[in-house]
């Protein structure tokens, strides 16, 4: 804000001329976003390949993954790799699912699937997830017993905060 003759003007700021800036930003935004999904479609091929094998024809859940990755554009390289990582011919990280049982508030039994390279790190985070929530972490063994698999519930991360 300046102060001339004894009038105050606003003074804008303008964005610039350069329109590559602009591009970068954008730019820059989409694809952290679309590599992030592609990141976790590459974990999830993987996975499906190594418990049901690389066959797309004999492993309905690794093409319900592919399809899913083809709807998102993910290059045909991309997805034949995450193959040969889950079925152990080419080099990869080794992701697992595990599950948790636990309580939440209220005494609520809880069940989680959970898909990680590191077992440690999961626990941790869920443990810590429950004790914020007012649940905690249970042994093994202690709440299975009361649940059936009917289906599955996926939330999406996008615009979810920790707290």
């Amino acid at each position: 804000m300046t102060l001339r003759g004894g009038l105050c003007y606003l003074d804008a700021v303008m964005s610039g001329h350069s329109k590559w800036a602009t591009i970068k930003r954008k730019k820059g935004a989409a694809d952290a976003k679309r590599g992030k999904i592609f990141t976790k479609l590459i974990r999830e091929i993987a996975t499906a390949a190594r418990i049901g094998g690389g066959d797309l024809g004999g492993n309905p859940r690794l093409r319900l993954v592919v399809d899913k990755a083809r709807a998102a554009n993910m290059p045909k390289d991309n997805i034949e790799r995450a193959i040969k990582k889950g079925t152990g011919e080419g080099a990869a990280d080794q992701y697992e699912e595990v599950i948790y049982e636990g309580y939440g508030p209220g005494g609520v039994a809880i069940l989680i699937e959970a898909l990680t390279d590191n077992r440690n790190r999961a626990v941790g985070e869920i443990r810590h997830a429950l004790t914020k929530q007012g649940g905690n972490l249970g042994s093994t063994g202690c709440v299975a017993f009361l649940f059936e698999k009917k289906g599955s519930l996926l939330y999406e991360r996008a615009g979810i905060d920790a707290d």
